[in-house]
């Protein structure tokens, strides 16, 4: 029997692969390559504007299923055969893919029962991408003999340097409620649970006389005429990554029967809630993500250095891959926003400031037909006479420049929890308030520290903690006992915790802690929640604070929530003048053994959170940078050697406190250095 929440699972987080990539001792630069849709005789003309803009290494054969295997158990390699050759003749390195991601019609034809079937019984057709179910044994034996097929015979090929298994797991589709998932869904039951009994207990089903009696009575949970069993659904959430990464595994073993080549897959880090990256992330010889802006998000950059810092912290810390970015505009947005002159760099070079040893993009070449013919590509339908052209020879070129930065790492003193399985369970239906989303608070926490010049790492609450001085619990609604005794440790240690509101409330079941609301964390923050007082939808949905104790501020004005909050030893530090709890405590800090445990119990925008930290801050002995605003400033070191990036997102030039020399411009900087409007740049700092 597998226990429900084995703590083993959580500990140990990044790669096994120690190494790098094989063959490869640069930054690497370039992107996914999908010369099947040209002409052969167009491959040269590629390769030699792929030497003009200093590409070493593309990815191929990713959605290439129907022309490696045309029927099936038949192979066709002669075309990859010859690209493989070409690319190795022009020093350009392969990650190959396994197109597993896209079966081809055959397959579908001769297995319909592979199909994906939504949660109200459609089952959806041929013709997309990512349509397959990971449940299915006739997709299982397929995938698996196609990745050993690749493997058997390019295993060894002197291009390769990287195996890419499938595309974007989770992506676009990840739910799966046919009946080749029930079947596999209560077997995953039975070996989580042992027993029916067990099974009951954790779903709490005599609730609304759900009691299962049978094994074949449970299903998948589907469309209900009203709300689904939250513990199932959260399970099924399991489940589904589970399968997902089942599948991943069992392409890489196959792989690895014949290659040693280091084996990866893309992650979506922020934007595929369906798979736990923490698991992910240990099955991976290397941690690789896909990345691309929200286009009508003003302060997309945030965004986008939130994804990359999850992505190093999934990764241990040891540098990854930005396996696909855009160039410019992408196609599956309802606006089709073009990147700005300068964006492009500046986009690229806060992922690696952020830890990525490669900035790669969808795609080499523009597509003509298809579903992302409007989707931007390094040689656009433009040509080589376009801006973005011209800004991806500029961009390899100052990739090639900052090649002793390679290998480095980013510290941070500074850790944002970041649990799926919370995230999964908290965004289910009939929580308290629909206003309550884990996404919008850790995006506003993360916002504050973007601002405040604090570089973070994202943690799991059950993983050593030690090394930081904050940690945040901005959204840990399903917090387990191990995960609040580790945090408790962390604090009665001396390190600083701050707990936002609906936090440890529930179990790994998704059922109220025993002793209430916030049970597991009430002895190291002093404080208990007797009651959730959400507030009313619209003008009326605020409440006041006196913050009179925070540095600058006589009153704060939060929204969406408000605890009745009882102390218990904790100090108040800030109280509700207003709202449903006028009087009551809103802001508690809490000494516990050497460290500081506070609680906010509302929901505060960017700019008060801002207000309140400062004493948080102080507490964890964290400074805010002092940088001017949209001045993004990231240090990466190894050894005695440290680098600083700076990324100016502003209109306007900006002055950088620095000693150093700037290693693409070869200028020194003898304490100060300027940064133009939109500019990038990037110093080896002196001792």
């Amino acid at each position: 029997m597998t226990s429900p929440n084995p703590p083993a699972v959580r500990r140990t987080v990044g790669p096994a692969y120690d190494g790098w990539l094989p063959g490869i001792d640069r930054i690497s630069f370039g992107g996914d390559y999908n010369p099947e849709q040209w002409p052969e005789e167009l491959w040269e003309e590629d390769v030699a504007l792929m030497h003009d803009a200093g590409v070493n290494l593309v990815s191929v054969g990713i959605f290439s299923w129907a022309l490696i295997e045309p029927r099936e158990g038949e192979f066709e390699f002669g075309w990859l055969d010859r690209l493989l050759d070409l690319l190795h003749a022009h020093g350009i390195h392969v990650a190959l893919g396994t197109p597993t991601a896209s079966p081809p019609a055959w397959f579908f034809h001769t297995y319909p029962d592979a199909r994906v079937v939504t949660a109200d019984g459609t089952t959806l057709g041929f013709g997309s991408r990512g349509m397959v179910s990971p449940s299915s044994p006739a997709y299982r034996r397929a995938a698996t003999r196609i990745a050993t097929a690749l493997a058997e015979r390019y295993g060894d090929h002197p291009a390769l340097a990287l195996w890419h298994v499938h595309n974007e797991y989770g992506a676009p589709v990840s739910a799966d409620h046919s009946p080749a998932s029930a079947r596999a869904f209560r077997t995953w039951l039975a070996e989580r649970y042992g027993s029916l009994d067990e099974l009951n207990a954790a779903w709490g089903t005599r609730f609304w006389g759900q009691v299962y009696g049978e094994w074949e009575h449970v299903g998948v949970p589907a469309a209900t005429p009203s709300v689904a069993n939250p513990a199932q659904k959260l399970d099924f959430a399991r489940f589904t990554n589970d399968a997902l990464l089942a599948c991943f595994v069992a392409e890489r073993d196959a792989i690895r029967e014949h290659s040693s080549v280091p084996v990866t897959t893309n992650f979506m880090a922020g934007e595929c809630p369906s798979t736990d990256l923490w698991a992910w992330a240990r099955e991976v010889d290397v941690v690789s993500n896909d990345h691309y802006l929200t286009a009508s998000d003003p302060r997309n950059h945030v965004g986008l250095a939130l994804a990359a810092d999850l992505t190093r912290s999934v990764a241990g810390g040891k540098p990854w891959l930005l396996l696909e970015h855009s160039t410019s505009g992408v196609n599956w947005q309802p606006r089709n926003v073009a990147k700005r002159p300068g964006e492009m760099a500046r986009n690229s070079l806060s992922h690696l400031a952020r830890g990525a040893d490669a900035v790669m993009f969808f795609q080499w070449r523009a597509s003509r037909s298809g579903a992302e013919k409007f989707h931007s590509a390094m040689l656009p339908h433009a040509g080589t006479t376009s801006r973005v052209w011209r800004e991806v020879v500029e961009l390899g070129a100052t990739v090639e420049a900052l090649q002793e930065v390679r290998g480095s790492r980013v510290h941070a003193d500074v850790a944002i929890l970041w649990d799926p399985e919370s995230f999964w369970a908290q965004d289910l239906e009939w929580r308290p308030s629909v206003d309550v989303r884990h996404r919008e608070r850790v995006d506003a926490f993360y916002d504050r520290f973007w601002r405040d010049g604090v570089t973070v790492d994202f943690a799991h609450p059950e993983q050593d903690l030690s090394g930081y001085r904050l940690v945040v619990a901005p959204a840990s609604y399903l917090l387990t006992a191990t995960s609040a005794a580790n945090l408790t440790s962390f604090v009665e240690h001396g390190g600083t915790l701050l707990v936002s509101y609906f936090s440890g409330v529930v179990d790994a079941n998704d059922a109220v802690h025993a002793g209430g609301f916030g049970a597991p964390l009430r002895t190291v923050l002093g404080a208990r929640v007797d009651e959730f007082c959400p507030l009313r939808e619209g003008d009326v949905q605020h409440v006041s604070l006196d913050g009179s104790v925070f540095p600058g501020s006589g009153s704060l004005v939060a929204d969406v929530w408000a605890d009745d909050l009882a102390v218990d030893g904790a100090q108040v530090v800030g109280t509700y003048t207003d709202g449903p709890v006028a009087g009551g405590p809103a802001i508690t800090r809490n000494r516990f053994g050497a460290g500081t445990g506070w609680y906010l119990s509302t929901r505060l925008d960017v700019d008060a959170l801002g207000t309140i930290l400062d004493p948080v801050y102080a507490d964890a002995g964290i400074a805010r940078s002092g940088l001017p605003d949209e001045l993004e400033v990231v240090h990466r070191r190894h050894d005695d050697v440290e680098y600083l990036i700076a990324i100016n997102h502003a209109d306007q030039e900006h002055r950088l406190t620095v000693v150093g020399a700037d290693l693409v411009s070869g200028e020194r900087a003898d304490g100060a250095a300027e940064v133009a409007a939109g500019a990038v740049r990037v110093f080896r700092v002196d001792d």
